[in-house]
């Protein structure tokens, strides 16, 4: 019986002896399983204590949080932050102390996911994962930062200059935090584009002259997903989706780089 070969792919060159160390790693079901569980375990550990630290801090987090719109409020003149629940204050320290402790324990959680899938890996596709974690990580952090500095700089005292003179504004807190958190996340995963083109060029899906020709259908759908991810004013798109173009525009490099597709001969 022939041993097998090491499967053919030009963006991973592995040997044989890569291949076969990968394929006699055979680990049962329920090794998998307990496995599974030890990482779930660290997993919730590193989470919990986030989350304590976090409501610790709970205060100052908040009033970073909430600073773009204060400031915007203090401004006009015409409203301020309230609770119109019983409940509602200390439900909303507590999902900002969790938001808060799940980002602090994001390092260790992708270590946890990592020492679970990094088994299955190959040699060459492991010394890939560093830098791929850390670019995604970098362009999350990029987006949610821009989202605060810029977004939230210009569009709050827009949404509240934008009203009738005679309006004055009660923004309940609890309302101020999920539209924090949707632009944040948004933002955040918007900038993800060059790691998401990486993995397709990788793939062989598309390659950098696939980017050129459907560059004028990206930004139509680039504007159509920013209309869609921020709020219903005109000035909001627009900030994302110019960053979002540029992003397009590094993933063309990307493509060109890293993709292994092949084409036929012209002609």
């Amino acid at each position: 019986m022939t041993e097998p070969s090491p499967p053919a792919d030009p963006a991973f060159p592995r040997s044989k002896e890569e291949f076969d160390s990968v394929e006699s790693y055979q680990m049962p079901l329920m090794e998998h399983l307990r496995e599974l569980r030890r990482r779930l375990i660290a997993a919730m550990i590193a989470l919990t204590i986030g989350v304590v630290i976090a409501l610790v801090f709970v205060d100052d987090i908040w009033a970073f949080l909430v600073k773009p719109m204060n400031d915007a409020l203090k401004t006009s003149g015409r409203g301020s932050m309230g609770v119109t629940g019983v409940l509602e204050a200390f439900m909303t320290q507590l999902k900002v102390a969790g938001l808060a402790g799940a980002m602090m324990a994001s390092p260790v959680l992708s270590w946890q996911i990592w020492r679970f899938v990094a088994p299955g890996l190959y040699p060459n596709e492991k010394r890939m994962v560093v830098p791929l974690v850390f670019s995604s990580t970098a362009l999350f952090l990029g987006g949610a930062a821009f989202a605060y500095a810029v977004i939230f700089q210009f569009a709050f005292p827009f949404f509240i200059e934008i009203a009738p003179d005679d309006v004055e504004h009660l923004i309940k807190i609890e309302n101020y935090l999920g539209l924090a958190t949707r632009l944040l996340l948004a933002f955040g995963a918007s900038f993800q584009l060059p790691v998401v083109v990486f993995f397709l060029a990788r793939a062989g899906l598309i390659d950098a002259r696939d980017m050129w020709q459907f560059i004028r259908y990206a930004i139509v759908g680039i504007f159509i997903i920013s209309a869609m991810l921020t709020p219903p004013d005109l000035l909001s798109p627009l900030l994302m989706a110019a960053p979002m173009t540029v992003l397009y525009f590094i993933g063309i490099v990307v493509a060109r780089i890293f993709s292994t597709k092949e084409r036929l001969p012209e002609g």
